[in-house]
């Protein structure tokens, strides 16, 4: 719990007070000074409900990580060893595909050829 979600409802409710006294002794001023400070009661502890709520996130965020993180190696363990059993059952298919793969690599990182810049001629 944030220190915001405490000092926040003991603001609000000493402004009520504050407010209370004013309005019955007729003071303007300290009842408005009460009414504000209520106000900034009840922003501080919405406040510190909204960085309850972020921690809350961030927390359930990091967990989720670490257990992806920690459940990765399974994962990709298990698929490397589908994608081997499809190469042992079919070698020449695994082979060709393999083949396509870099072709299509290469054609995708090769530079373009360089050209020389285009020169415009003006005719007068």
């Amino acid at each position: 719990m944030d220190k915001d979600r405490v000092a926040g409802p003991a603001k609000e409710f000493a402004g009520k007070v504050e407010g209370a006294a004013g309005d019955v002794a007729g003071d303007l001023r300290t009842e408005a000074a009460g009414r504000a400070r209520e106000a900034a009661g009840t922003v501080q502890d919405l406040y510190g409900q909204a960085k309850d709520a972020a921690r809350e996130a961030a927390d359930a965020a990091a967990s989720y990580t670490k257990h992806a993180y920690a459940n990765s190696g399974d994962a990709l363990h298990d698929v490397s060893k589908a994608l081997e059993r499809k190469v042992q059952e079919n070698p020449l298919g695994s082979l060709v595909i393999a083949g396509v793969v870099g072709f299509a690599l290469a054609l995708f990182m090769r530079r373009p050829p360089s050209r020389p810049p285009r020169r415009w001629r003006y005719y007068s």
